[in-house]
């Protein structure tokens, strides 16, 4: 356990550093939504570019370990997709839990607990992962949200504004050039190195800090109650599907299929709060999500380590 308390308490000391600063007034009432701004427009984009102009085809090309990791996410992505829309739900709100039971924080826990379970090895695997889960997934959901967005009657007028939308949407793009820089096979430029680097590090620690400050204006109780089926699903039925796939479908070398099962069972990243807030829709359910599946991980993760070292 006290590997997983290493690496998950960085990330509750953030919370609370923007709960503190929004509750005793040093941070201000804006301080949520500008911060979050701040990380959707600047900082998670450069954070994407860099990861995807950076990647090799050697670091990515594990079929089976792609295959695995995108089933689970995806299936339980779509999943809770239909089952809250049939609630009834809207389609925006709908894709956010959606992202919420399935987006996983592979890149601030994912990453570190990798390398101390696995050591180097385990890196490429987490890497894999949050690549799935940033760029292929986030990726999805933003075109949920743009449809859900269109009013149109029209399938060809609707399409058109997706479109457009998307080619607008920093969180579509910046991966997408990123791809295309990775194909010409030319290092990112040191300067422009340097300050992607910059920026894609302030994207935890301030989104986090926002998410705190978010939580600290809202009643104790509110979203709590539907959060806790989200948390469920991605801390329990993620899993799951994903050691059903990993051992038993696909059947991994003992490493991949390991690092697979415990990438699933991490507690949801802060990538459906910042789209919550980004487009204007509640954003209690998945705060509380975040909060309590990060909460909830300890004892599951630590259970799994334990089951994995057995």
């Amino acid at each position: 356990m006290s590997s997983v308390i290493h690496v998950v308490l960085p990330i509750f000391a953030l919370i609370l550093l923007g709960f503190l600063g929004r509750r005793t007034g040093r941070l201000g009432e804006n301080v949520a939504s500008e911060l979050n701004l701040f990380v959707v427009w600047l900082c998670l984009p450069a954070l994407l570019f860099q990861a995807t102009a950076s990647a090799t085809l050697q670091q990515i090309w594990h079929p089976g370990f792609v295959a695995v990791t995108m089933l689970g996410t995806m299936g339980v992505f779509a999943a809770t997709l239909l089952y809250r829309l049939r609630s009834p739900r809207h389609l925006i709100d709908a894709s956010i839990d959606g992202l919420g039971a399935a987006y996983a924080n592979t890149g601030y826990i994912g990453i570190p607990l990798c390398l101390l379970v696995f050591g180097h090895d385990g890196l490429e695997a987490a890497l894999i992962a949050s690549l799935i889960v940033v760029c292929v997934l986030f990726a999805v959901a933003v075109v949920c949200i743009e449809v859900g967005l269109q009013a149109e009657k029209t399938l060809h007028h609707a399409l058109g504004k997706v479109a457009v939308a998307l080619l607008k949407n920093p969180l579509v793009v910046s991966p997408l050039l990123g791809v295309l820089w990775a194909v010409r096979g030319t290092a990112v430029p040191e300067p422009l190195g340097k300050l992607l680097q910059l920026l894609g590090d302030a994207t935890t620690p301030c989104a986090l800090v926002s998410l705190g400050a978010f939580l600290a204006q809202k009643q104790a109780g509110e979203g709590r109650r539907p959060a806790v089926g989200l948390v469920s699903i991605k801390l329990f039925v993620h899993p799951l599907i994903t050691w059903w796939l990993a051992f038993h479908v696909f059947k991994l070398p003992p490493l991949w299929a390991e690092a697979a099962l415990l990438l699933s069972a991490l507690p949801t990243g802060t990538g459906p709060y910042m789209l919550a807030e980004l487009y204007r829709r509640e954003a209690s359910v998945v705060s509380h999500t975040i909060l309590l599946s990060t909460l909830g991980s300890l004892v599951t993760l630590s259970a799994m380590l334990f089951w994995m070292k057995g």
